[in-house]
């Protein structure tokens, strides 16, 4: 049994013509649901202050919470404030969090939403509020279940604000494999960054990625992986320049899973970017991530 956490009921009002993709993570539910029987659904809990505080300044709570974020602040974040958005926002962080206590009981849990991963201490950006990554590691070591979480970030964007939040935490280890030119353009230190050319397809990625596993398994050695899954790899996807094939793809998938079922990791997966010309494509290689997940999800529950 796998489980999925989601918070499309809670749409936010954004203007006409806003570019980015909402109605994927209604569509990635249906997908799942019509195409994945193994999967219970459960929506995304709300997440408290205090918690949040574990990767977010006070102050910066305060103000998303309470409406008064300046109009530059919301223009970086890319969404118009509303009170759906700290909604939509609070539980992303808390279908994270509920994943990563979903694999710790079954080897895998999803998020179907979430990899919030530019949001800062003390500012969001690039459609992120809250740094869901970085709440949840943090909270599952104050919960006494890992005292190290390694955050694998395949999104085609660097992880910047999770590297920033979790600089000089050594108890974290934050992998970013992205596009070199690729948003954001002024980069953060993760742990281990790999920085791929324009253009690189599965014969430049993959050998990439099982290099950048074995030196993060040789450097650290964790107890929970936070793996985010985007879907902007793919070739198909307008923002992310990269030129994953689907095959590319769930090979990416298969190995972060590979090497999580051999070292009997529990894995939190969320979906991240993905903003594909087409959006069923999107949606295709979210479904595809989940349902790789779903078989892992079985294995590692018998190990």
């Amino acid at each position: 049994m796998l489980k999925a956490f989601y918070s499309d009921r809670f749409v936010l009002p954004l203007p006409p013509g806003h570019r980015f993709p909402m109605q994927k993570y209604r569509l990635l539910r249906e997908a799942v649901a019509a195409s994945l029987p193994q999967v219970v659904f459960e929506e995304a809990p709300h997440t408290s202050d205090g918690v949040l505080a574990l990767a977010h300044h006070p102050d910066y709570i305060q103000r998303v919470s309470g409406g008064l974020l300046s109009q530059s602040e919301q223009k970086a974040i890319g969404f118009p404030w509303s009170p759906e958005m700290v909604e939509r926002s609070r539980r992303s962080a808390g279908a994270t969090i509920a994943a990563c206590r979903a694999a710790f009981a079954g080897g895998v849990g999803v998020n179907l939403a979430g990899g919030t991963h530019h949001a800062h201490a003390d500012h969001g950006q690039g459609f992120c509020v809250f740094n869901d990554a970085a709440i949840a590691a943090r909270l599952m070591q104050a919960e006494r279940r890992a005292s190290r979480v390694a955050i694998i970030d395949l999104d085609v964007h660097q992880g910047d604000g999770t590297a920033a939040i979790l600089q000089n935490d050594d108890s974290v280890f934050t992998l970013s494999l992205h596009g070199e030119r690729n948003y954001p353009f002024d980069k953060a230190s993760s742990d281990l960054d790999i920085a791929l050319p324009d253009g690189a397809g599965d014969d430049d990625y993959l050998p990439q990625l099982e290099s950048a596993l074995t030196q993060m398994f040789a450097r650290f050695e964790p107890q929970l992986l936070i793996f985010l899954a985007g879907a902007d790899p793919f070739e198909g996807d307008r923002l992310g320049r990269l030129r994953l094939s689907m095959s590319g793809m769930a090979a990416r998938d298969t190995m972060v899973m590979e090497a999580a079922r051999t070292r009997g990791l529990p894995v939190a997966i969320a979906m991240a970017g993905g903003y594909g010309r087409v959006i069923e494509d999107t949606v295709a290689v979210h479904l595809q991530t989940i349902r790789i997940a779903s078989q892992f999800g079985r294995v590692m529950e018998l190990v």
